[in-house]
């Protein structure tokens, strides 16, 4: 009674196992506000199968080391989850409208640089879905980027933005949450 009530707080008492640092509150995303390559509407609600994703945010056109890192870390992440791994994806959210570049010197894994972000997108990061939308809608679901620009986030199959990570929490950590969260969920 207590619980279901509100008066009684079981995650702020006894506190959570996770690494990365809650959203609070969660942030949905909002189907028409972003648009695929083929001009689709994202509509996470009605995505089959419902899967997590680990959301890369990138402000700007340009995907610079620091992007690109993230790409590489997420990619990794993602792999790591072995036979989990088609219970998540990953997607790239920006507010930039003119096409992406990738602007750095060497890649994370030391591959031979590609031609274009195209070519990298295919053959490096397979799998990666781009939406682009509007900067108030990314802002509203990225406010946190302003202080930590290196920011990425993990939506849960409902479409609602509800956890962050940075490049200080360790990526074991990360395998760890998504496994706990897959394993404890229908998504």
């Amino acid at each position: 009674y207590y619980v279901a009530s509100g008066k009684l707080d079981i995650v702020g008492a006894l506190g959570t196992a996770n690494k990365g640092e809650l959203v609070e509150p969660p942030r949905q995303v909002v189907a028409s506000a972003w648009t695929g390559s083929a001009g689709e509407s994202l509509d996470v609600a009605r995505r089959r199968p419902a899967r997590w994703t680990i959301v890369v945010p990138q402000v700007s056109a340009v995907c610079d080391q620091q992007c690109e890192a993230r790409l590489y870390e997420t990619r990794q992440i993602h792999m790591a989850l072995g036979k989990e791994m088609g219970r998540v994806q990953r997607m790239l959210l920006t507010p930039a409208s003119a096409p992406l570049q990738l602007a750095v010197a060497a890649l994370s894994d030391d591959r031979p640089l590609p031609d274009n972000f195209s070519t990298y997108l295919a053959r490096d990061q397979r799998g990666l879905d781009v939406w682009r939308g509007d900067a108030a809608a990314f802002t509203a679901l990225f406010p946190e980027l302003a202080q930590q620009p290196d920011s990425w986030y993990l939506m849960d199959p409902g479409g609602w933005i509800m956890m962050r990570y940075d490049p200080l929490i360790d990526y074991k950590d990360v395998i760890s949450d998504l496994k706990f969260l897959i394993r404890n969920s229908n998504g």
